[in-house]
């Protein structure tokens, strides 16, 4: 039975990464390249930036400036106080493939993901880096060996938790003072490492593919699930132990609303780009959590 959910916008391409700030929601639609916010009831809706080359991850600098992925330049735009988006950080010398999710810290530090592969015409799977900028702009690989580095979350006590989508696992990171990661660590396992050979073996071998995600609370991790149509809820060292089954695909999940109980999921058809980018039927679900 799908999960009781309300539709918060409606009509659009693919939501991706939906994060809360400044009591509002805030999203990238793909396809029509604009990072949109509204309330938590979808009133308000506003245009908050427009990314030709395609917006993914978002985040704030301390200084309340918005970062924002631009996927196929290979760039993070920043906004800054004017309203105007410049090059925060130019990652083409360290990727060939499309940025994905990030995540901005406290200190305005950002890790940012990538395909690692050509995912939309079918390419071979091959894994990818993970990237840290800094505030000044200066970016360096910090994490390699990925299968599709994707949602991430910071622990409590300090480790950072990395989503590979094609890998069947949630790894884990120590980081240190400078922003470098320590050795990769499975946080939670969901099956084998899939064939790799062609995405069809690829994903044939998935038993979860965790796309993006956001920490409860509890200490679990609430992973949208790209191939399973929900969002599960995820233990360290136990893997699924719930879940929120939904009535079309989700991708990304984060929570918000005054009490911060309040789970938004982006949902779609699929994630094919060849069909999403042609249609609208994206939305921005909520789904009410106990407290």
């Amino acid at each position: 039975m799908a999960t009781d959910a309300t539709v918060v916008l409606e009509n659009y391409t693919y939501f991706e990464c939906p994060r809360w700030h400044d009591d509002r929601v805030w999203v990238s639609d793909f396809y029509t390249h604009r990072v949109i916010s509204a309330r938590a009831d979808g009133s308000d809706v506003r245009v908050e930036a427009e990314v030709p080359h395609q917006p993914s991850g978002l985040g704030w600098l301390p200084d309340g400036q918005l970062l924002i992925v631009s996927m196929r330049d290979h760039t993070i735009l920043r906004r800054g106080h004017d309203g105007e988006l410049v090059v925060h950080a130019d990652l083409s010398h360290l990727v060939t493939e499309h940025l994905n999710d990030m995540l901005v810290d406290a200190s305005g530090r950002a890790y940012v993901g990538n395909f690692g592969f050509d995912l939309m015409n079918g390419g071979t799977p091959s894994s990818a880096q993970l990237i840290a900028v800094e505030t000044d702009g200066s970016a360096r690989v910090v994490a390699e060996d990925l299968f599709f580095p994707n949602g991430m979350a910071l622990t409590g006590d300090g480790r950072l938790l990395v989503d590979e989508t094609l890998g069947n696992r949630v790894s884990a990171f120590d980081i240190a003072d400078d922003g470098s990661l320590g050795e990769r660590r499975d946080w939670a396992v969901f099956g084998d490492l899939p064939d790799m050979t062609s995405i069809e073996s690829a994903m044939g071998g998935i038993t979860v593919a965790p796309d993006g995600c956001c920490l409860d609370t509890d200490g679990t991790l609430l992973v949208a699930d790209a191939l399973g149509g929900r969002i599960a809820r995820v233990a360290e060292g136990r893997g699924v132990i719930d879940q929120y089954d939904f009535d079309s695909g989700v991708f990304a999940c984060g929570l918000g609303g005054a009490d911060r109980r309040t789970l938004f999921v982006c949902a779609a058809p699929d994630f094919d780009e060849h069909a999403r980018k042609v249609a609208t039927d994206g939305k921005l679900l909520a789904v009410q959590l106990s407290a």
